[in-house]
């Protein structure tokens, strides 16, 4: 599990799911610790995200990310804040 601050949920929702084709799982109104409103928002991949999807996330640039590292298989790209992500296969 991982947490991921965006400023536009709205946006980070269309890209996790429309984009990138994970499942929302929960999207709930929240509260900070200051009583401020906020969103309790999860998303989930419906199995293994593959490559070509990661690539098709930015553009075909991204693409190139996506290939035979030293270390093994490792697909890159950046989500819709931009957060860099690496998800390293076998």
């Amino acid at each position: 599990m991982v947490t991921v601050v965006v400023s536009d949920y709205e946006a980070a929702i269309d890209f996790f799911v429309r984009v990138l084709g994970f499942d929302l799982a929960e999207d709930s109104p929240a509260l900070t610790n200051d009583r401020r409103a906020k969103r309790w928002v999860v998303v989930r991949p419906p199995g293994a995200v593959t490559g070509l999807q990661l690539a098709q996330a930015d553009g075909p640039d991204q693409a190139a990310a996506v290939g035979r590292q030293v270390g093994g298989r490792v697909a890159v790209f950046l989500d819709i804040a931009g957060n860099r992500w690496d998800l390293p296969g076998p």
